[in-house]
């Protein structure tokens, strides 16, 4: 039997956009908000669940595809899933598998929530996403040690090769930084330097949160 669904949120929740280069540190600052916060009052809206399948395409295609480019998204999705947890209705966020690169049959039930944060590294790019944020974040971080993280992760979790992925940073990655995420930055409220570290920076980011929620829970916080 599923779970009950949680009650609708009477007044629109507060939409956070956390952006940054991939390894700036946007999962520390996440993972910030939610021991603040706890996970009870925030739904997650993670733009990397919303890649496009690539089972079409044979295996060497697939490693040859440019993820870091705008259209390997499927954003109107993403967009049309924020706007039905903003009017209060749950949805079923896909599930990505990165080693395969495709989308698991699987979904996750994602329910409205007082908080709505939408996180990935175009998510400043593309208006469509950017003009529903009352916050929006940049995390950044120099350029070697969004490298040195990508590698520990890409390795560790996606089960990849140093050649691949430096391959990959440079065919693509960085280009498309250059070109889409780092422009993006312009659109911030709060550019957190040095990524999840920057205790001074994070601490205005929860001070910002605490003030919009005290909106919302008397009602004259504006859709």
């Amino acid at each position: 039997m599923p779970a009950p669904r949680a009650p609708m949120p009477m007044n629109p929740p507060v939409v956070i956009g956390i952006a940054g280069g991939s390894g700036s540190g946007k999962t520390t600052v996440l993972n910030h908000i939610l021991e603040e916060f706890g996970s009870d009052p925030i739904a997650i809206l993670d733009h990397d669940a919303y890649y496009h399948d690539l089972s079409h395409l044979s295996r060497e295609k697939r490693a040859q595809f440019n993820f870091d480019h705008p259209d390997a998204l499927e954003t109107s999705l993403m967009r049309e899933h924020l706007d039905r947890l903003i009017e209060g209705e749950a949805i079923e966020k896909p599930v990505y598998d990165f080693t395969t690169h495709t989308r698991r049959e699987e979904t996750e039930t994602v329910e409205p929530r007082p908080v709505i944060i939408i996180e990935g590294i175009l998510v400043l790019a593309e208006s469509a996403l950017e003009e529903r944020m009352d916050i929006k974040i940049y995390v950044d971080a120099a350029d070697d040690i969004r490298l040195m993280r990508r590698i520990r992760r890409d390795m560790q979790e996606r089960d990849r090769s140093i050649e691949g992925i430096l391959r990959q940073y440079e065919r693509t990655v960085r280009p498309m930084h250059l070109e889409f995420v780092e422009p993006s930055k312009r659109e911030a409220d709060i550019i957190i330097p040095r990524g999840g570290h920057n205790e001074v920076a994070i601490q205005m980011v929860m001070s910002r949160i605490q003030e919009l929620l005290r909106l919302v829970e008397q009602g004259t916080l504006q859709a």
